[in-house]
Parts: structure tokens; C-alpha cells; sequence
């Protein structure tokens, strides 16, 4: 099924994760992405898992990486337009560290990098402001949610965190959205994303 926006745009699977420590600006080595980048590596299988398949790309699914938290650079994958990155972490996070050595647009401006590839100023915030006025339906990912089964039909639109639960900020600006889960563990991130794709594909 395929949602349409405000604009008569029509809105894919979308998937917003926070990396709390991964440098927003800067250099980090590509031999160290669990250490010196922040555990970078766990927004890497992120990007991954949502966008790769066997043989091909899910042309329908963004995901958007909040580096340094909730408040300093965004960087935005986008299935549909990607071109040149191949479904490893180290290609993958080559891409993000020419992206963070270049400077950090404007809050609100999103800049295209290179093919599929944009990043803006800003943090989950503007995100979630953006995704509402585009009429996507927001989702938490909580193990103490609601069965992710019950109402999936009416959200593609889905927020989760790194290896560190989100903060009291970011809990502030979640209250507002349904929490759901897809088990009583707490799995990590790709993991989820690999779930929530099965599901929505047998849809």
C-alpha cells in the first residue's frame, strides 16, 4: 500500500534513528566505527538493512541518520534516487564522513551531497515537524509498545534509537506518537528495521 501526502506525493517507508555520540563534523577512520565514530556502525546496518535487498534496492524507503544526537546534522538516504553506494558498512560509511567534512546547512535546508544522498542542519525535531506537514503517520519503536500488527496499515513513518535509549528530550518530543513493538526484547536497530520491513511487505 502506498500513502499519499498533503502534496499528492506519494510517501514510502521511512526510518529516522539517532546516533547520540557519532560526530556531526570532523573526520573519524573507517577502522574504528564502533569506537572513535560513535558507534557509527549500528546507524550503518541501519542504512543497510533498510535499504538493501539480495539483489537490488527498496526504491520506496528513506532513512535519515540525526548525528551527535537530537540537534546537530541530519544526513538522508533515499532508495529511490541512490546511485554508487554498495551494501557494506565501509562503503557506506565513507559516505557519511565526506558528508561530515563538509560544512552543515541551515537548519531546515537540505542539501544534496551526492546521488540519493542529502543532509541538512537540525535533529529529530525538524524531522518529525517535516514529516507531519508531508502527512506521514509517526511510530515509535518500544518494546513496551502496542503489537506493531495492530494499525500498521495507517503508518510508514518509524523512529528508533543507537545502543542508547532515548533521552529525556527526545521523549519529550516522542509523547505525542504511538509506541509500538515487535516483541518483548529489545532487539537492535537493523533488526527492528528488518522485522518492520517483513511485516509491511506481507501487507
Amino acid at each position: 500500500m502506498k500513502w499519499i501526502s498533503t502534496w499528492g506525493e506519494h510517501l514510502g517507508r521511512r526510518f529516522a534513528i539517532i546516533g547520540h555520540d557519532v560526530p556531526c563534523k570532523g573526520d573519524f577512520s573507517l577502522n574504528d566505527l564502533a569506537g572513535g565514530a560513535g558507534r557509527l556502525d549500528v546507524l550503518l546496518r541501519a542504512v543497510n538493512t533498510a535499504l538493501f535487498v539480495s539483489h537490488g534496492i527498496r526504491e520506496d524507503t528513506q532513512i535519515i541518520l540525526h548525528l551527535g544526537g537530537s540537534g546537530s546534522r541530519r544526513i538522508r538516504f533515499d532508495g529511490g534516487k541512490l546511485r554508487g553506494v554498495h551494501p557494506d558498512e565501509r562503503s557506506i560509511a565513507g559516505h557519511v564522513r565526506a558528508v561530515v567534512r563538509s560544512p552543515i546547512p541551515p537548519i531546515g535546508v537540505w542539501s544534496e551531497h551526492s546521488s540519493g544522498i542529502c543532509h541538512s542542519g537540525g535533529g529529530l525535531a525538524q524531522t518529525l515537524d517535516e514529516w507531519m506537514q508531508e502527512g506521514c503517520q509517526i511510530l515509535v519503536m518500544d518494546a513496551e509498545g502496542s503489537p506493531l500488527r495492530e494499525g500498521i496499515e495507517q503508518t510508514e513513518c518509524f523512529v528508533l534509537s543507537d545502543h542508547k535509549p532515548f533521552n529525556e528530550d527526545e521523549m519529550s518530543l516522542l509523547s505525542r506518537f504511538g509506541k509500538v513493538s515487535i516483541g518483548s526484547q529489545w532487539l537492535q536497530g537493523h533488526a527492528c528495521i528488518a522485522i518492520v520491513h517483513h511485516i509491511l511487505d506481507g501487507i
